[in-house]
């Protein structure tokens, strides 16, 4: 019993020990500051895809979901 407790006592030190492994992350003593609260990213230089490009897209993922299910139909045991 007392030795449980001893070690119970240690343990908050042990966890703060330097590593011995040299390839360890060294965790900092105090967290870092919050982001501000009205941070916004900033507007995007690049322009959004037309629309009739986002209907080619759109049309390749409808067709490779239909693709998709007519194998998983095909392929369930009988």
């Amino acid at each position: 019993m007392c030795a449980a407790l001893t070690l119970a006592s240690c343990s908050s030190q042990i966890a703060d020990m330097p590593s011995l492994d040299a390839e360890a992350v060294a965790r900092p003593r105090e967290p870092g500051d919050y982001l501000p609260v009205n941070d916004v990213p900033r507007d995007r230089d690049g322009a959004t895809i037309s629309p009739e490009e986002r209907a080619r897209i759109q049309k390749e993922l409808l067709a490779a979901r239909d693709r998709q299910a007519s194998a998983a139909t095909s392929a369930k045991p009988k």
